[in-house]
């Protein structure tokens, strides 16, 4: 067994460069919704399954990117619940590639020290998958670097819903008070309580939409969206991503410390979350 690496690699030249070269803070946790791969595929008049198996080169770049800049947590939205609704061989052949990724990669995030997680309702995945995941999981359990988290058969308001229905069980249990339910209360009823919330939700493929894609945690998150597929998303696109969050101003809803005004409207608007388009976008 490769022996665990214990905390992030030391930073590059290149990656303290660039950090250093940042207008703002750097975001600690990115999410990313992984977007365009069937059609960028079609596109080229190809099958959609070769857009998916196309776009794993990308989840190892930007895992791999992410790792050597000092990101602490980086989520991917690899299978929602609503993909099961896709045809059987499209559903088969993401499986695969998921039990794939899992076994080829698990070289890639030992020597970058990663921390492999997944949330969702995992017992939905095939057993092949399940025994993939658990045993890649398992290798990188003492890793403490990034943690790599993979969002499989995931919905947001299923999340909400599971996490809402363990919580009345305790308070029916006699375990919980319902008169000290709070915020911080419910987030201990998701999946991975520990994750923090998102910094940067990226979004490859040009649509405007969250897609059921971490609703409690990403309530403050700063949107990213880029025309870029999914399958040609590498390290000058999450670099392009990351400068732009450096740029907001994260507010929360109140105002920044320095503004003499009182206007409480908001301007984060659509305007300015969207990348520049790609020539490559399809």
């Amino acid at each position: 067994m490769t022996e665990a690496r214990p905390s992030h690699p030391e930073l590059t030249e290149a990656a303290r460069a660039f950090r250093a070269s940042l207008p703002g803070p750097f975001p600690e946790h990115i999410a990313i919704i992984m977007d365009g791969n069937g059609r960028w595929a079609e596109a080229r008049g190809w099958m959609r399954v070769r857009g998916h198996k196309e776009g794993t080169g990308s989840v190892r770049e930007i895992t791999t990117a992410a790792a050597e800049l000092g990101v602490k947590s980086l989520t991917l939205y690899a299978f929602s619940r609503e993909n099961w609704k896709r045809p059987d061989f499209e559903v088969t052949t993401l499986m695969r590639l998921l039990r794939l990724y899992l076994r080829r990669e698990r070289r890639t995030l030992m020597d970058n020290g990663i921390r492999l997680s997944a949330i969702g309702r995992l017992e939905d995945l095939p057993g092949f998958a399940q025994r993939a995941l658990e045993d890649t999981r398992r290798l990188t359990e003492n890793n403490g670097g990034m943690v790599l988290r993979l969002a499989l058969s995931y919905g947001g308001r299923t999340e909400i819903a599971d996490a809402a229905r363990g919580l009345g069980r305790d308070i029916a249990a006699g375990k919980v008070n319902p008169d000290d339910v709070n915020e911080e209360t419910l987030r201990s009823y998701l999946y991975d309580p520990e994750t923090p919330d998102p910094d940067l939700v990226i979004r490859t493929a040009g649509e405007m939409r969250l897609s059921n894609f971490l609703l409690w945690q990403a309530s403050y998150a700063e949107l990213f969206v880029t025309d870029v597929c999914w399958p040609e998303f590498k390290r000058s696109e999450l670099h392009q991503a990351i400068r732009a969050f450096a740029d907001r101003k994260r507010k929360f809803g109140g105002l920044p410390a320095s503004s003499p005004g009182t206007d409480t409207v908001s301007d984060s608007g659509v305007a300015g979350l969207r990348a520049l388009p790609s020539p490559h976008a399809s």
